[in-house]
């Protein structure tokens, strides 16, 4: 009997038809029905059209970024997009106004490599540059009778209107009891929970995908507890509490991680405390009684008295810095003059150039005839050009799936609707379907082409659905063109930055706990006590930088991920990354292990050192394959 062969999908098509799923934001769904459309209807009653489309593009882009999250990173999301957004537009009306179609070009060009390299820091700073991007392509290509500075102004006004929802409307949170808290509390407990599930899987296939679990939850929970604040340090005895809870998972997350790279199962009573403290945090409760796991081993005992000091730290609850290091200017000008800010800025600049040179000769040689708002052209090329958006063809298919439905909904919708106030109502439906639309490239752009339509309709332009078609796909062309065009440099240059980093990350990680082992051995010949011996202080800074080890750890399995879903000529650039990768965090983790031995022995044993050298000599060879440039380190005696 012949067995049924599945089909496969390549990768660049499954990425196109994945979509994330969860549960329906309906907080996120609520502001995106109070910002737009509402901006827009206060402009439109007292007369100044213009500037309610302006303020409704700026609450339109804040909604996109109103992703899950705590209050303090939505400070961060969403204004600083908006912040860079504001700017693009007042340079966008500047030079759209004073200077001619070559000149412009260029200098949309300098602003699309300025933005791009910026771009490559983070996803705040790529959002910030996508912002910056659109933005200027409307100020330019959308005429209006404002002023740059009104119009910037009114954008901030949309964009800070949606932020000022975000602070200001009720969360489940904040129904519970606690204003101040909406997701802090909720990402700590879910810290914890994750730590449950590793101890759960030690010994099994699992392990990894749980330990890699646990990496994102205590990145989500630093993030929330790490945004900006008006003092320095936790200023509420609820605040200090919850950063004592953060605090006190990490020396369990250690010893977790720990007893997975042991690969000895253990039993259940383990992950029973964890559980206990994610119930505590949730609540605002006091731990209560924690079942002890058994002390057998290194990584049991590291675990017992991690939870032991858990329990004690949270009912003292007097505050704890979150294990970070903030980079500084330095490392900003690195990541953007690097490999993978320079690859970045290039491709997004060729790309928005040629964008705005063909609009430019579209507009003035009225190929299509009447053609005065060219801004739509160059503003998809934008969202095109992203790689933090997915994969190259993967955009490509979504927005040009996204823009064909989401004109034909608007033309259908301009047929019947009473002008302006259906209009402004779609508007409104539109921006409540933001959040939800996210989940999904093609879906996003379906709601945010029916709204923009609706927004420019309302401005006084007429319904152009067929134009906005013809311009999304002469924009996937230029993408898909300049997109696969030999770089200067090696390709797939954010791939390797990333990877860089994660290995420089790793490196600094294994040397302190080198040096930790070389202070014990001096204790040791000095004839003192080396159990348990870790200077406090240099423990809190191994608990930093392995949290900056993982997290760089996953930045680059994302990009990894992404680079491979490309078509093979793009994807075979990034080939062999996934292998460094997972070398990585097979060292990082023996480092982990060491350090639990560390405290518990003051000496590493035989298995520790070979598994060191190991996974080092694998990182030498490859180094000299290409993919990874890290300094050398070797594991002495």
């Amino acid at each position: 009997m012949s067995r049924r062969v599945v089909p496969t999908l390549p990768p660049w098509l499954a990425h196109a038809l994945r979509a994330q799923r969860g549960p329906v934001p309906w907080n996120a769904v609520l502001r995106g029905a109070l910002s737009a459309g509402p901006v827009l209807l206060v402009a439109v009653l007292v007369g100044r059209e213009s500037l309610g489309v302006v303020a409704a593009i700026g609450a339109m882009l804040a909604g996109i970024n109103d992703r899950p999250g705590s209050r303090r990173v939505s400070v961060k999301r969403i204004g600083v997009p908006a912040s860079a957004g504001a700017v693009g537009l007042l340079v966008g009306t500047q030079t759209g106004d004073h200077v001619g179609a070559v000149v412009l070009t260029l200098l949309l060009t300098l602003v699309g490599l300025l933005a791009g390299g910026l771009s490559a820091v983070g996803p705040v700073a790529s959002a910030a540059g996508t912002q910056l991007l659109v933005a200027s392509a409307i100020g330019a290509g959308m005429p209006l009778p404002d002023a740059g500075w009104e119009r910037a102004v009114a954008y901030l006004v949309g964009a800070g209107w949606l932020l000022g929802l975000r602070l200001l409307l009720p969360t489940p949170g904040s129904l519970a009891g606690d204003f101040r808290f909406d997701g802090e509390r909720e990402a700590v407990a879910r810290v914890y929970e994750a730590i449950a599930g590793l101890l759960d899987a030690v010994g099994t296939d699992g392990a990894t995908a749980r330990r890699a679990a646990l990496t994102a939850a205590l990145d989500h929970a630093q993030d929330a507890l790490a945004g900006p604040r008006l003092r320095r340090y936790a200023s509420s005895a609820a605040e200090r509490r919850l950063h004592t809870q953060y605090a006190a998972a990490l020396p369990i997350a250690e010893a977790a991680t720990a007893l997975a790279w042991a690969g000895d199962a253990v039993s259940g009573r383990a992950s029973a405390g964890p559980r206990r403290l994610a119930a505590a945090v949730r609540d605002s409760t006091h731990t209560g009684p924690l079942p002890a796991p058994s002390r057998s081993a290194p990584g049991l005992r590291a675990l017992d008295d991690a939870l032991l000091h858990a329990a004690e730290a949270f009912d003292r609850g007097k505050g704890s810095d979150l294990h970070t290091r903030r980079h500084g200017v330095g490392d900003v000008l690195r990541t953007v003059f690097g490999a993978g800010g320079r690859e970045y800025g290039l491709r997004v600049a060729l790309c928005f150039g040629a964008s705005v040179g063909v609009a430019q000769a579209l507009h003035h040689t009225q190929w299509y005839g009447q053609h005065e708002h060219w801004y739509w052209l160059p503003a998809t090329t934008v969202f095109l050009v992203k790689p933090d958006l997915g994969p190259l063809v993967s955009r490509v298919l979504c927005r040009a799936a996204g823009t064909v439905l989401g004109a034909l909904l608007f033309a259908g919708f301009a047929l019947v609707l009473p002008r302006p106030e259906g209009l402004i109502a779609l508007v409104a439906v539109s921006g409540a379907l933001i959040p939800v639309a996210t989940r999904h490239f093609a879906a996003q752009t379906a709601v945010v082409t029916v709204l923009v339509l609706a927004l420019v309709m309302v401005g006084g332009e007429p319904q152009a659905s067929a134009g906005r078609i013809g311009e999304t796909l002469l924009a996937c062309a230029i993408v898909l063109i300049v997109g696969h065009l030999p770089m200067p440099g090696q390709r797939a240059g954010g791939v390797r930055s990333r990877l860089a980093a994660a290995g420089e990350a790793a490196q600094a990680y294994l040397a302190h706990v080198l040096r930790e082992s070389d202070t014990h051995a001096l204790h040791a010949g000095a004839g003192t006590d080396t159990g348990a011996a870790t200077d406090p202080d240099s423990r809190t800074a191994r608990w930093t930088l392995r949290r900056e080890a993982y997290r760089a750890l996953a930045e680059a399995r994302t990009a990894i991920a992404l680079a491979a879903a490309e078509l093979p000529p793009l994807a075979r650039h990034s080939e062999g990354a996934d292998e460094v990768a997972a070398t990585l965090e097979r060292l990082v983790d023996t480092v982990t292990a060491c350090a639990v031995h560390l405290d518990d022995t003051g000496r590493l044993t035989s298995r520790h050192t070979e598994r060191l050298a190991e996974l080092l000599d694998e990182l030498d060879r490859e180094r000299e394959r290409g993919h990874l440039r890290i300094p050398e380190l070797r594991v002495a005696g």
